[in-house]
């Protein structure tokens, strides 16, 4: 009797378990999977009830069922090199890179027979998706994508691939999905400009083929020969990977060359807490001891230092030791289910949507630009995205000191990261999204490295899903891949030590640390903050 409970409660303990995994699944993870019919699969394509997936050993296109993956029909390719496949409702459209002249097939998936032939309009066509009127195609050497028209293969309108290695195509009714065989990713691309707006991990090496089947992607890998079924609606809106565990030592120096002295010194180090993107391991530990701890009006806790009569000379070094996991975190927000304005809490618009003296909302210039981003959107992450958008065009990366007031920033045109959040949260705040800025020590390249620079970036509220990073100094970049990973995605390179909306009674408009202090005579002071970095040993 015993033996049995014992079984019961094993197997209801896998269960569960099994359960948790599906239950906390998120976007891009494989729900099933199985092996493609030939050894070189290429394009993929859905028809309402079937898979079909063309091998460019075999020259076959085959008719997949979806439930077990075992090939009902098959077809042969009318060309030597098939690579792309997309349905339209009655016709197969196959992409064949066998001639130095690239064709597309329309074929009768009942007789097999291609009834109409089109030239690619590209050099290295790559991929084939259907949008309900025109064809799509990639252009692997251009880094473009095409929507054709099947009349003539005449192309419509050309926008940007996601990255440099496009292959494979769908489109989902709204939006292209693209993915990359070199960085290994899958893009969800908006069809009008190329925007990417998420992306995540192809399932495998090799990604190629794409198919949509009106709730889930699928995927055909070329190294692995495999079909993947892969989740893209979850009510889990951000995934954790790449964990490092790493040990944090940030100290803030302080020294006096005099010839006056110090009278009152108050240092004040933020203290660091739980994130999405970090898990604190142990109790901080601080070298020496705090006087005391205060929480600032933004929430934000600090070790507050004080010293007195600091003389000539005097060196003070005070610090803390952080032992934390540090993860890479990347949010998947789908523009359709966010909230409106109106739905965001009244705690957060009254605490996230004041002005400050960086921000200066008001500002005409702001007003202008403003009006110039966003036009008459009303969507919260397309007002945001818009106003991303316009800093990165509008201002370019350069580290010269100081922190200018954000119209300032905007009408120069350059800043530093810091600066950029400021311009950002700005033009947030005055369309009425809330935001803030959190500010990070940063691993350097090497997991044992020293930052002596630091990383400032913004929070969005948006309604459905909460705080979502925006860094658009990380985002002035070429490659729509590349800007839309600063936007809901961090690197597992930061502890995030400080969060505020503001200046602070504390830390003013800095972060990580802070110091003030009163002098009586003439004072040469220096500080230095320093983060030094290493893996913990286990």
């Amino acid at each position: 009797m015993k033996k049995l409970s014992y079984g019961m409660v094993f197997f209801f303990f896998l269960y569960l378990c099994i359960f948790s995994i599906n239950a906390f699944g998120v976007t891009g993870d494989v729900e099933t999977q199985f092996a493609s019919p030939g050894s070189c699969p290429t394009g993929l394509t859905f028809d309402g009830k079937y898979l079909w997936n063309c091998d460019r050993k075999t020259d076959m296109i085959y008719k997949i069922d979806p439930k077990d993956g075992k090939a009902v029909d098959s077809i042969s390719s009318p060309g030597y090199r098939p690579i792309g496949l997309t349905w339209d409702g009655k016709f197969l459209w196959n992409l064949d890179a066998s001639e130095e002249t690239f064709y597309i097939y329309q074929i009768d998936p009942k007789t097999g027979v291609a009834v109409k032939t089109l030239w690619a309009p590209c050099d290295r066509p790559e991929g084939l998706a259907w949008d309900g009127k025109y064809l799509w195609i990639a252009d692997d050497r251009e880094n473009k994508i095409h929507q054709i028209s099947t009349e003539d293969g005449t192309t419509i309108i050309t926008i940007p691939a996601p990255s440099k290695y496009p292959c494979g195509l769908t489109y989902d009714g709204k939006y292209l999905w693209v993915s990359d065989r070199i960085s290994n990713m899958i893009y969800m691309i908006t069809p009008d400009k190329g925007e990417v707006i998420l992306f995540f991990d192809a399932p495998a090496a090799y990604a190629r083929g794409l198919a949509w089947d009106g709730k889930n992607l699928w995927n055909a890998d070329y190294q692995t020969d495999q079909i993947y079924k892969l989740k893209i609606f979850d009510d889990q809106t951000f995934s954790r990977t790449d964990e490092k565990e790493q040990v944090l030592e940030y100290t803030h120096q302080f020294r006096n060359y005099g010839p006056g002295t110090i009278n009152d010194l108050d240092i004040y180090i933020a203290v660091p807490e739980n994130r999405d993107n970090q898990e604190l391991l142990s109790q901080i530990e601080y070298a020496p001891q705090p006087y005391e701890f205060l929480t600032d009006k933004w929430g934000q806790k600090v070790a507050h230092y004080k010293l007195a009569d600091v003389k000539t000379t005097e060196f003070v070094s005070v610090g803390m030791k952080v032992k934390a996991k540090i993860f890479e975190t990347r949010y998947f927000v789908f523009p359709e289910k966010v909230g409106n304005l109106e739905d965001i809490p009244s705690s957060i618009k009254e605490k996230y949507l004041v002005d400050d003296s960086k921000f200066s909302i008001t500002d005409p210039f702001i007003q202008q630009s403003l009006r110039k981003a966003v036009g008459d959107e009303t969507n919260p992450y397309w007002i945001a995205r818009k106003i991303f958008n316009y800093v990165i065009d509008h201002i370019e990366y350069e580290l010269a000191g100081g922190w200018n007031i954000a119209p300032t920033v905007l009408e120069r045109g350059t800043g530093s990261c810091s600066e950029y959040s400021f311009v950002y949260i700005s033009m947030c705040r005055a369309s009425g999204i809330p935001a803030r800025y959190v500010g990070s020590v940063v691993i350097r390249g090497d997991d044992a490295s020293a930052d002596e620079v630091f990383h400032r970036w913004v929070e969005i509220y948006l309604p459905n899903y909460g705080w979502i990073p925006v860094d658009p100094s990380a985002g002035d970049r070429d490659l729509p891949a590349d800007q839309a990973s600063a936007i809901g995605n961090l690197r597992n390179a930061y502890l995030v030590t400080t969060t505020g909306g503001g200046g602070s009674e504390y830390l003013e408009w800095g972060y990580n640390s802070n110091e003030k202090w009163t002098s009586k005579g003439k004072c040469k002071v220096y500080v230095e903050h320093i983060g030094e970095w290493s893996p913990l040993e286990k």
